[in-house]
């Protein structure tokens, strides 16, 4: 009996987690430096989805991880397709591949695409965006929230 050779698997490095984290900051950083910095704002005035992807992405790029991802939750919930991409593809890196195909799914179901859904860039980087969350009177309770990682008692209790 003929044996089939065994075959060569070269993975691609594009689909490495690290690759896929570098992902996610870029489309963050994406959104950091586009229009959506506005809709800040209009998070803090209203719940707005895109508020919400834009609060989220600001904190990813601070390394408030856990903080990012309850907020492309609530994004998502709110039918932002970029931000339930950006939740599959954080989980894809993180290798939860039940929670990545759940937020791919979930992309689809929104109509997410490159094309329709990723803002252009008007600002050459991110500092503006971290500028912004440093010129923001926050109070001490949201302070506290984005240098943490725990949520603060005052906030949990509202």
């Amino acid at each position: 009996m003929r044996r089939r050779p065994t075959p060569i698997i070269c993975p691609d490095p594009a689909s490495s987690p690290t690759a896929v984290v570098d992902h996610v900051r870029r489309l963050c950083e994406l959104v950091l430096r586009s229009n959506d910095i506005d809709s800040l704002a209009d998070l803090a005035a209203d719940y707005d989805p895109r508020g919400a992807r834009t609060f989220a992405c600001l904190l990813y790029t601070l390394d408030r991880r856990e903080s990012a991802l309850y907020w492309w939750r609530f994004a998502a919930g709110g039918e932002d397709p970029l931000a339930a991409h950006l939740l599959a593809a954080h989980h894809a890196a993180v290798g939860v591949s039940p929670d990545a195909r759940l937020w791919r799914a979930q992309a689809r179901m929104l109509g997410f695409t490159r094309d329709r859904h990723l803002p252009q860039p008007v600002r050459p980087s991110t500092h503006l965006a971290e500028g912004f969350a440093r010129a923001v009177p926050w109070g001490n309770e949201l302070s506290t929230f984005i240098k943490t990682a725990r949520l603060p008692s005052e906030l949990a209790t509202r």
